[in-house]
């Protein structure tokens, strides 16, 4: 897919004009899309902030990256419940069942989450993301105690990387980047951004991107899924999250910041 300029009736993501009188909005304010747009935009914006990925607090990247991923608790309550799973279903895999003990593997890697979630509890710190992950496991344990296979842990993150997947591609397709909604928000000017073909094009390929790793991890695991590997999906699993993720994050952040450059003081 070639990212050579094109005409506008040939852009998939081209949107419509500024307006004639010189407005900042390039879109009619009556439009159903616009507003839509507004309060997503909205949405993701804060998100995007709580995160630490404002561009215009003039962060490094590193920091920026550190940030998003949580720091090193961060990355420990991500990855540690996946690794003791992972760890626990490998020592006690019996080849001739080809199984492990899943009910002492998940029992273990819920507890760990569990256990991150009541430590911030404790301290008062934010607790959103830890419970969320904290439910996330105890739904897909649960779903794999019901059917009895290891496998079956992992449909959810299959579902969560498809609903990512599909949004930020549809976004991109139909000209509302997801990227460039919540960065319209963060810099304060809404969906003025449409009006320029240098950031629409940007925030195009920057959503693509997103799409693309979420798609990856799909093409890679559900085959494993279905040929039953555990251990080989565990490890890749890991491998394709935060390993994947920080990157990517680096290149939105530079894409952006080479977008919005910091007026000199």
């Amino acid at each position: 897919m070639s990212d050579s300029p094109r005409p506008d009736d040939q852009d998939p993501e081209r949107t419509a004009k500024a307006p004639a009188d010189g407005g900042s909005s390039p879109i009619d304010e009556t439009e159903t899309p616009a507003s839509a747009s507004e309060v997503l935009g909205a949405a993701l914006g804060s998100a995007a902030r709580r995160a630490g990925l404002d561009p215009a607090e003039g962060r490094s990247t590193g920091h920026v990256v550190w940030t998003a991923m949580g720091g090193w608790r961060g990355i420990l309550e991500s990855v540690l419940p996946g690794i003791v799973f992972l760890v626990a279903w490998t020592l006690t895999y019996d080849s001739e069942t080809r199984t492990g003990n899943l009910p002492l593997s998940l029992g273990l890697s819920v507890g760990l989450a569990a256990v991150f979630t009541i430590v911030r509890l404790i301290q008062r710190q934010s607790a959103s993301a830890a419970i969320g992950g904290l439910i996330a496991a105890a739904a897909a344990a649960g779903l794999s105690l019901w059917t009895g296979r290891g496998e079956d842990s992992f449909i959810p993150g299959f579902l969560t990387n498809t609903i990512y997947g599909t949004a930020f591609l549809v976004s991109a397709l139909v000209g509302w980047p997801l990227i460039g909604l919540a960065v319209g928000f963060l810099m304060g000017e809404g969906t003025a951004w449409r009006a320029d073909r240098r950031k629409r094009r940007v925030f195009f390929w920057l959503s693509l991107a997103w799409a693309s790793l979420f798609a990856l991890r799909l093409i890679v695991q559900v085959p494993l899924y279905f040929a039953g590997d555990v251990t080989a999906l565990g490890t890749l699993k890991l491998v394709m999250g935060l390993p994947l993720f920080a990157p990517l994050v680096a290149v939105t952040w530079l894409a952006v910041r080479a977008l919005y450059p910091r007026a000199p003081k």
